[in-house]
């Protein structure tokens, strides 16, 4: 198999850049806490930043959004005309996370290939969606990479390598690799290192994955399943609208991104939590128990839900998915396109607590899921229910260092 997952031309910032105030968090993070972006915003200040290239999505509905999306792309240009980047030239970097349980998470950065993407339920591709991919979430972001001159990954792609025999090696030849970033994480993010790969060991990674047994599944999306879909969404956009153009080594087609081992122990699938708020939740509540026949008898599938300070755990009697996350998430769809509220997905049942009184909504705490089902269940079912299971806490989640030019 040709696997879709390649070295690509890198950039990093220079070794004088102040790369604690370079990275932050992936944009998709601390969307309902406007206090977690006031502090980087501090903290960058006026130091160059992927801040600045970035759009955290808790301003996805600003009045000012478009005005957001222009900065961006002026500071791309804006960077790369003063040159702070070194760039790589067909490059994999390899990539130790020490997250803030102090346990150490394996990657490496490359690009994946949009042809052999696909995200919709069902698909046969090589790298596909875990989760449902809402569509409407994708054209805010197409808007900034249209005119975009740089993209940045908070990608995380899983492949299934239960003997750890293609990342995990890589710990023990980083002393004799060039070191490209050595730092600590704001906002207690853990610590990271990136390590430029060697040709000759970029062969054996290349082989090594090519050799997988993945019943053609090869890649399974981790984390950034709509950023991919966005950049997917451009790629095919571009060659919907210049039929005659070749576009096989146009830089669109690819995508930066980070592949790890599903099987690292740092990964743990934690379940990604629901809150709805500017609700009735007495009536929530109601229509819930009837759709789901929610029942104090125990059964397959349960959750808690929390609202003001009663936090009940109840039981569903009618089950429209294997998963107790997509039975649920089948309600609130459908409860919410005919009645008014905001639905909000939180990492940590603290979190969740604390907006529930804060906001004066009503949470649902979902259980976990076993990570080891994650590619039988995509190979079989197709894509999960969205937001079924997040890697561990939000702030654990990938952070932003390397940028690739993509016009």
């Amino acid at each position: 198999m040709n696997n879709a997952f390649k070295p690509s031309d890198i950039l990093i910032p220079k070794q004088n850049t102040d790369m604690y105030r370079w990275s932050v968090i992936a944009c998709d993070q601390y969307t309902s806490e406007p206090e977690y972006w006031n502090s980087v915003e501090k903290i960058v200040g006026d130091s160059p930043s992927t801040l600045r290239l970035t759009l955290p999505e808790i301003y996805l509905e600003s009045d000012d959004v478009e005005k957001k999306i222009e900065d961006i792309h002026s500071a791309m240009d804006k960077y790369l005309e003063s040159n702070i980047f070194d760039e790589y030239k067909n490059a994999l970097v390899y990539v130790e996370r020490i997250q803030s349980n102090g346990i150490l998470r394996q990657g490496i950065v490359g690009k994946i290939d949009l042809e052999e993407y696909d995200y919709t339920k069902g698909s046969k591709s090589q790298v596909r969606a875990t989760e449902a991919t809402v569509i409407e979430r994708i054209p805010p972001r197409v808007r900034i990479r249209k005119n975009a001159s740089l993209e940045l990954p908070h990608i995380m792609i899983l492949i299934d390598d239960q003997n750890k025999g293609i990342i995990e090696p890589l710990s023990e030849n980083s002393g004799n690799m060039q070191k490209l970033y050595d730092f600590e994480l704001m906002q207690n993010g853990g610590k990271i290192r990136g390590f430029l790969i060697p040709e000759n060991i970029q062969n054996q990674i290349m082989n090594a994955l090519d050799s997988l047994d993945s019943s053609d599944m090869l890649f399974a999306m981790g984390d950034g399943n709509h950023s991919l879909a966005t950049a997917k969404e451009y790629y095919e956009s571009l060659k919907r609208e210049n039929p005659d153009k070749d576009f096989s080594n146009h830089p669109a087609r690819y995508a930066l991104a980070e592949i790890v081992n599903l099987h690292s122990p740092a990964l743990k699938f934690e379940a990604i939590h629901r809150l709805v708020t500017d609700t009735d939740a007495e009536k929530l509540l109601s229509d819930m128990s009837e759709f789901l026949e929610i029942t104090d008898i125990p059964s397959e599938q349960s959750f808690t839900y929390i609202k003001g300070d009663i936090e009940k755990t109840v039981y569903i009697n009618k089950k429209y998915s294997n998963l107790t996350v997509g039975s649920l998430q089948t309600f609130l769809d459908k409860w919410l396109r005919e009645n008014s509220g905001k639905i909000d997905y939180i990492h940590g049942t603290d979190t969740l607590r604390s907006l529930v009184k804060k906001k004066n909504g009503i949470g649902f705490i979902l259980p976990d899921m076993n990570k080891n089902q994650l590619f039988p269940t995509v190979i079989k079912d197709g894509s999960l229910p969205r937001k079924t299971f997040s890697m561990g806490h939000a702030e654990d989640k990938r952070f932003y260092i390397e940028c690739r030019k993509i016009k």
